[in-house]
Formats: C-alpha cells, structure tokens, sequence
C-alpha cells in the first residue's frame, strides 16, 4: 500500500495530491485510477483512498475510510544526538524514525568534531527533514518525526519529561532498572564518537537525568542510539 503524508485536510472526501508525492505515485509508483492509497493527516488518522483521476494538476483521490493510525508507540522518545562525522548522522535519524522515534534534536558537546556554520547547518536539518520524511512514509508512520533545530548541550534542560536517560560510556544503571510503565514521555542522549566529558554528566545528572549504560560493550556513536531506542521500545511493549 503507497503511503503518504499530507499538512492540510480534505476538502469533504477528496483531496488533491500534488508536487513530489504527485509524481511518485504516477511516474515511479505507476499507479493508475481505481487503485487505492493511504495518506496520514497530522490529526494522527490515517485515511484510505482510491484514485480518482492523476494528470498534470496532481493526483485527485477520494477517501473511503478513515482511522487511528496504530502504527505510532505507545511512549514518545525524543532523542538528542550529539553531532556525528560525516554521513553518520543520516543513517541515526534514518533508523531511529524506523524505530518510531518522535523527534530528534542535533547537540553540540565539548567534543564533538562536527561543527558546521549556520548556513550549513540549515542545509543539514533541511536534508535530515527529508530523511525523516522519507523513513516515516516507508515504515508507514502515523506522523513525520521533526529534526528540531541544533542545541548546545549546555541548554539541554528535560522538566517535561517522565525519564531523561544518558547513555555514559564509564558505565550507569540499567534500562530495565530505570523505566517504569508510567513513564510516556522519555528524553534519550547520545554522545559523539568521542563520547562525554564527566562534567558534562554531571550537569546533566544536576537536570534530573539518569546515567545509564547499554552494556559493558563500547558501541559506536552511531550504534549507541539505536540501540537505546530498540530496548526502550521492547521495555515499553513497543515490539510485540
């Protein structure tokens, strides 16, 4: 099933697709009238549609039905990564939307190599959306993970979390031993390649946030998260 994802709502049961998604669907996907389509509005609904007619104005569909998305977890992780070297980055956001990630936001940390300009720094986020974006309609998401703009990790502060974990390389407690059931809304941090300074846990830990480890294993910066997210998603029921 093509899957799709639209800002605005329908106008009664029909919509118009248009721009990228409008050429897929007739040029890549070679999908025809009369055959059917899913597009997700923010609302977290998710809506079957059959195509109504596609020409050079866009793909006009008609909506048959009309439900909760339930492919969306039932705890919203926020991760934030520190800046990684090259293409590293692309593939955590990549695989952390897969894994039902709800948003991520880039760190700088005293060690990160990483350090790209504004301009450049726009560019990225731009492209990262667009990973997202893609990741999400692939692993037919109920919404868009957002990238959300670059943090100094001296800004970090988590009041709005039920858990805010660190993921220290000299050891914490575990996953299991940290989450709770009540826990909803969980903030996630990832270091760089060459990981944390302790005074940087130590300001963290002074937010209310817990060191915790994912083994005795030194896994790389872009494993760390993964990882982490894959457990807490077990943890919470997320993989049944």
């Amino acid at each position: 099933m093509a899957w799709f994802f639209i800002k605005d709502g329908f106008k009664g049961d029909f919509y118009t697709i248009t721009g990228e998604d409008a050429n897929h669907i007739s040029k890549s996907l070679r999908m025809h009238k009369g055959e059917t389509l899913t597009l997700c509005t923010e609302d977290g609904k998710r809506h079957e549609c059959i195509i109504e007619s596609i020409s050079l104005e866009g793909v006009k569909v008609k909506k048959v039905s009309s439900t909760v998305c339930e492919q969306e977890p039932s705890v919203r992780l926020s991760l934030f990564v520190a800046m990684l070297k090259g293409d590293k980055m692309d593939d955590v956001i990549q695989k952390s939307v897969e894994l039902g990630v709800h948003d991520i936001t880039p760190v700088l940390t005293k060690r990160c190599i990483s350090r790209p300009d504004g301009k450049s720094l726009e560019s990225k986020i731009r492209r990262w959306q667009k990973i997202s974006d893609n990741a999400a309609s692939q692993s037919r998401r109920g919404i868009i993970p957002k990238i959300n703009p670059c943090l100094d990790i001296k800004d970090l502060f988590f009041d709005d979390y039920d858990l805010s974990l660190v993921f220290y390389e000299c050891g914490g407690e575990k996953i299991r031993d940290l989450y709770k059931p009540e826990h909803k809304k969980i903030a996630v941090i990832t270091g760089c390649e060459g990981g944390f300074e302790e005074e940087e846990i130590i300001m963290l830990e002074n937010r209310s946030v817990k060191r915790a480890t994912l083994g005795k294993r030194i896994l790389r910066a872009q494993t760390a998260p993964l990882a982490a997210l894959s457990i807490l998603m077990y943890e919470s029921r997320n993989m049944e």
